[in-house]
């Protein structure tokens, strides 16, 4: 099985977690919502696996290209 690190596409806070580690998520399932310039961009799996890393918590002010969660596919 390979692994697939998530990276943000834009610098923000994160505003919510939605998938907690272990789960089983489908492909487009959104696993975190960042807020940014006062919009939520929803952060989601590029693929079908399981969460293996999660490495932010709510209130973490994160740059562009952040990994925040890692799932092996």
């Amino acid at each position: 099985m390979s692994s697939v690190k998530i990276c943000t596409e834009v610098a923000g806070t994160v505003w919510k977690i939605v998938a907690a580690k272990g789960a089983t998520l489908a492909a487009d399932e959104v696993i975190l919502i960042m807020e940014s310039m006062k919009m939520e961009i929803p952060v989601e799996a590029p693929r079908a696996g399981k969460l293996m890393e999660l490495r932010v918590a709510e209130g973490d002010v994160l740059k562009e290209g952040d990994v925040v969660a890692v799932i092996e596919a």
